[in-house]
């Protein structure tokens, strides 16, 4: 079989929506599915509006429909609501080709923060988008139920995972800094919500991984803060496990990949009630989620390495790509011919949604006292 996804979202950005279609992409062989991405490569850019650092496309619909014939595939799976989404689209609808679409993020809250345009438009947008798939493929129930009280339809799930094999605790640190130290993982852009970190009274040191457009500007408005700009791969991972906080002041995403990396260190996690946090750690024990943030920040010293590790253990990529295919496979092949999935692979386990943002019992470690 083979398998088009579109996605305006690709390398060289750095970001979880692109993390996931890379495993996806990984994946693909052991499914039987030969994927091929359609991206902005090859395509005239520019900048988007207040993110220069990412790319969209200028294309044209016959120059996405060549692309498409040229890689003649079974299935298009459209990733992003971008101008290669909106193009591929279009194609599918005009040549009959059934589709699936993925929902990575909180599209209307992130327009929002960043213009006055109200969100009722935004979900007008999407429903348009989105309406014609075979299936909306969401990451959590609590997306599921928002998407459905606006008017959606066809919704299934697709859950993310973590690489253990990378992210593990670490005996020594990489981070020379006071203690402890409370760190935050992502783009550094408005709609990320980092100054609700940043502005925190916490002792020890803040650090921030990632790049953005507000990154100077928070620079310059936090200069004890420690910005340390994109890192990936076994440094990243070191930087996690050096550290003793997640915090996670973001109001917009619909999971948080770095929720997992962070637990998959050992990292317990500080973060608002909101979805992806409420739902990745729903009654873990591994996260507080209040709206103190900084009390939950300081609350989650005292949760155990082993709590989180725990959580950690029971998300994989191969269970996230099981989910996809199996989404893929079943509006591609409706005659209920299977895709080649070796080895045999256990059950995907279903994620209850509750959560407690009740803090861990238990004094904060010697070596994190302020």
């Amino acid at each position: 079989m083979r398998l088009l996804i579109a996605t305006d979202a690709w390398r060289p950005q750095i970001n979880g929506v692109v993390r996931s279609l890379e495993r996806m992409f990984e994946a693909g062989p052991a499914f039987g599915v030969t994927p091929q991405v359609l991206t902005p490569d090859g395509f005239r850019q520019i900048g988007l509006p207040t993110y220069p650092d990412i790319r969209i496309a200028l294309a044209t619909r016959r120059a996405v429909a060549a692309r498409i014939a040229e890689f003649k595939p079974d299935h298009i799976h459209i990733a992003t609501e971008g101008p290669i989404g909106w193009l591929t689209r279009a194609v599918c609808l005009a040549q009959k080709r059934p589709f699936t679409t993925s929902y990575h993020t909180r599209f209307p809250q992130y327009v929002a923060a960043r213009w006055p345009i109200p969100e009722s438009w935004s979900y007008r947008f999407l429903r348009r988008f989105h309406g014609p798939a075979e299936a909306i493929m969401v990451s959590t129930a609590s997306v599921e139920a928002e998407l459905r009280q606006h008017g959606f339809e066809k919704i299934v799930r697709w859950g993310r995972g973590v690489d253990l094999g990378l992210f593990h605790p670490r005996p020594l640190s990489v981070l020379d800094l006071p203690r402890p130290i409370f760190l935050s993982v992502g783009r550094v852009a408005v709609e990320k919500n980092l100054e609700a970190f940043l502005s925190l009274r916490l002792p020890g040191s803040k650090v921030v991984i990632g790049d953005g457009p507000a990154r100077a500007d928070l620079q310059r408005a936090y200069p004890d803060a420690h910005f340390l700009g994109t890192r990936e791969g076994e440094d990243l991972a070191s930087i996690y496990a050096s550290s003793d906080v997640f915090v996670f002041p973001s109001l917009t995403d619909t999971f948080g990949i770095v929720l997992l990396e962070a637990a998959a260190s050992g990292l317990p996690v500080a973060a608002f009630p909101v979805q992806g946090p409420s739902d990745v750690f729903a009654g873990s024990g591994a996260a507080v989620l209040s709206e103190d943030l900084r009390a939950a920040a300081l609350a989650a010293l005292r949760i155990p390495r082993e709590t989180c590790l725990e959580l950690a253990s029971h998300y994989s990529w191969r269970r996230s790509a099981e989910q996809f295919y199996g989404h893929i496979q079943r509006v591609a092949q409706p005659s209920g011919q299977a895709l080649r999935n070796e080895p045999p692979c256990a059950p995907l386990q279903s994620v209850t949604t509750f959560v407690s943002a009740r803090p861990a019992e238990g004094p904060v470690p010697e070596r994190l006292r302020a």
